[in-house]
């Protein structure tokens, strides 16, 4: 089958099986479902995903550069699999929870008002990310470069110091906590 090249179009409340495999620039997607899709081989480019649900999807060699989710579903995604070239996307208001980032170079990676429930950013450099008022109960951080990343208005982030790189990293004082928990201290919050 031949691959499609799409420019400029919106597709709205579309099924993955209403979308053809090729190359998209500049397209929206808006309330579409992709849930369970394989978009292996796919090409994004500066295009935008809006109420999508796009769970447990496979990106294997997917292309995405200068992409948006917003408001998307985006559970259990190996975002490890994609296309290294290039790779660009934000995320605002999302729930990406149990998705996988191990080993992806994603710096300067804007996730905003997101929920990143166990998601494994391993081995992931996440240098100059910003995390803008996102939950990061259970997410995994090991031998992860954070340096200058901005965790100041998250919460529930668990990171061991010992074990990933934060020289200039931002974090809020009320959560604290999630740099100490891995020492087994008490801190007193009344104090």
């Amino acid at each position: 089958m031949r691959e499609v090249y799409i420019l400029d179009q919106t597709f709205e409340n579309a099924d993955f099986s209403q979308i053809q495999k090729g190359e998209y620039e500049n397209c929206i997607f808006r309330n579409c479902n992709f849930e369970y899709a394989d978009l292996s081989g796919f090409s994004f480019n500066d295009c935008e995903f809006v109420g999508c649900n796009l769970s447990m999807t496979k990106l294997f060699s997917t292309a995405f550069w200068e992409v948006i989710f917003k408001e998307c579903k985006m559970f259990g995604l190996h975002f490890n699999e994609c296309n290294e070239f290039g790779r660009s996307f934000r995320f605002d208001g999302c729930y990406l929870n149990n998705s996988v980032f191990y080993k992806t170079n994603i710096k300067k990676t804007l996730f905003k008002d997101s929920k990143l429930i166990e998601v494994d950013f391993s081995d992931a450099d996440l240098s100059f990310a910003v995390f803008n008022n996102c939950d990061l109960s259970g997410a995994v951080f090991d031998n992860t470069n954070l340096e200058k990343a901005d965790f100041s208005t998250s919460v529930n982030y668990s990171i061991d110091p010992s074990q990933n790189r934060l020289k200039k990293a931002k974090f809020s004082l009320s959560e604290i906590h999630g740099l100490l928990h891995q020492f087994d201290i008490e801190i007193d919050r009344n104090g």
